[in-house]
């Protein structure tokens, strides 16, 4: 069982990532997956979820409207569009799953490595 990050990169403020967490060893669409950073010196930040049974989405009140999470099933992938891109949204960014949605990160059995994303002029 394995999730693999990646998508991140150095990016000016007001730009736009996407990242990409490729699940292999299981069907990702049986379980929820979250996204996490946590940026130097500070503890590690949910930051949004896509369900398992409706796909419904959950997202940080720092990121709504900004970020956006997708699941594509077939390539087994779950994305997180990043867009106008802040300063402080610079971080590792993590994707992790999960039996349902959550905050916590005690709740997700499996993570990715992480990906670094550096947003600076």
């Amino acid at each position: 069982v394995q999730l693999q990050a990646s998508g991140g990169g150095l990016v000016q403020p007001g730009g736009s990532l996407r990242l990409s967490c490729a699940a292999s060893g299981f069907t990702m669409d049986y379980y929820a997956i979250g996204w996490f950073r946590q940026a130097p010196g500070k503890e590690r930040e949910w930051v949004t979820c896509i369900a398992n049974n409706d796909d419904r989405t959950y997202y940080v009140d720092s990121v709504k409207g900004r970020f956006t999470i997708s699941r594509d099933n077939a390539n087994n992938t779950v994305y997180l569009q990043m867009n106008s891109l802040r300063p402080e949204d610079t971080a590792v960014y993590y994707c992790a799953a999960a039996l349902k949605c959550g905050t916590s990160d005690v709740m997700y059995d499996y993570w990715g490595q992480g990906t670094q994303v550096t947003v600076s002029s």
